[in-house]
């Protein structure tokens, strides 16, 4: 740790540059646990070095995505809890490029904070280091920006960047996505990371009681429930490739299934989805009931409980959801391909 760099005018001014390096200090043990084949350098450098590894990659393509986790923090803030947002930050980075086919390489985060308190943004790392080995991204990089007046001293926001590499030959794209395919569900762990300024609303966060049992989320509190962390799917997903054509892949992310099931869709196609097979999650149910919220805007909003779809052909159909089983997804049939001039249906 620097121990020499301190400036007291910069402290006055509510910047402390020693809890920054306090924080890395912290983090480290974290990190080291990301670090895989390709990284090439050390944290505290001006610039995260990997080195790629193209074996059996003929046309190699980067993807890269970068996402935040959005106003879920608020309720991170009212739990007291930095230690899972993290772990959202790399999922919706991750599962975005996942989509095209690519493995993510590595991850690198923002955070941007009021005060800097090193036990709290090492705890923020943590959880970004969690979602990395989930991914097996490398964490390589990150910034931590400590901003006084601009950021009330208790909260902070936080980004995250990543960079994935697949064969060109091999992305996924919906060229041959036919009438007949089948639309394979893999399960969400719960709201995940969107339609939270929708969430503080109807649960009133800032002013009720989030923190005791409710029974309909099986004895968990609300504020624990809305923490539980996105579900990364990149190593199942990845697995699958391996054995299973697959036609098209969608996060289900913020506009929840109308806005993200048809970006896989090609023209002339749509999604019908069987909407009595789909497993709603108790979450999504009490937000509907607390809210007074029109299923339409339920699913046009949140994930309800399937965090990514997958699409193959029927033939195909029982061999991925074989797979995604032996892979720790509990995957199952939603729907199918059908022509059609509206991109889906919710029936």
């Amino acid at each position: 740790m620097n121990t020499q760099s301190k400036s007291e005018a910069y402290a006055a001014s509510g910047v402390d540059i020693t809890a920054g390096y306090r924080a890395v200090e912290l983090m480290k043990q974290h990190i080291a646990k990301t670090i895989t084949k390709g990284v090439c350098s050390d944290v505290g450098g001006f610039g995260g070095l990997f080195e790629l590894d193209l074996t059996g990659i003929t046309k190699p393509v980067l993807v890269s995505g970068t996402d935040g986790v959005g106003t879920k923090l608020k309720i991170a803030f009212l739990m007291n809890k930095h230690d899972t947002v993290g772990i959202d930050c790399v999922a919706m980075c991750v599962n975005d490029i996942i989509c095209c086919g690519a493995k993510p390489l590595f991850f690198l985060d923002y955070i941007a904070c009021g005060k800097n308190v090193p036990e709290r943004i090492a705890d923020i790392v943590k959880g970004v280091c969690d979602g990395c080995v989930q991914s097996g991204a490398a964490l390589i990089g990150g910034e931590t920006a400590e901003m006084p007046g601009f950021y009330p001293a208790d909260e902070y926001d936080l980004a995250g960047y990543s960079t994935g590499v697949v064969d060109k030959d091999k992305i996924i794209d919906n060229k041959t996505m036919a009438e007949g395919d089948v639309i394979i569900a893999l399960p969400s762990s719960g709201v995940h990371s969107n339609g939270f300024s929708l969430v503080r609303k109807v649960f009133d966060v800032e002013n009720a009681d989030i923190k005791s049992p409710v029974e309909a989320l099986g004895g968990k509190s609300i504020g624990e429930t809305l923490l539980t962390p996105t579900k990364i799917y990149v190593k199942p997903v990845l697995a699958l490739l391996e054995e299973v054509k697959v036609k098209g892949i969608s996060h289900i992310t913020g506009g929840g299934f109308y806005e993200n099931i048809p970006r896989s869709i090609p023209d002339g196609l749509g999604a019908k989805i069987d909407k009595a097979s789909v497993r709603i999650l108790p979450i999504f149910k009490l937000i509907q009931e607390r809210g007074g919220i029109s299923e339409r805007d339920m699913f046009n909003t949140f994930n309800m409980g399937v965090g990514m779809s997958i699409v193959v052909s029927k033939d195909d159909a029982e061999k991925a959801v074989s797979v995604l089983k032996a892979n720790g997804e509990d995957a199952y049939i939603i729907g199918e391909i059908v022509k059609s001039e509206y991109k889906i249906s919710i029936v």
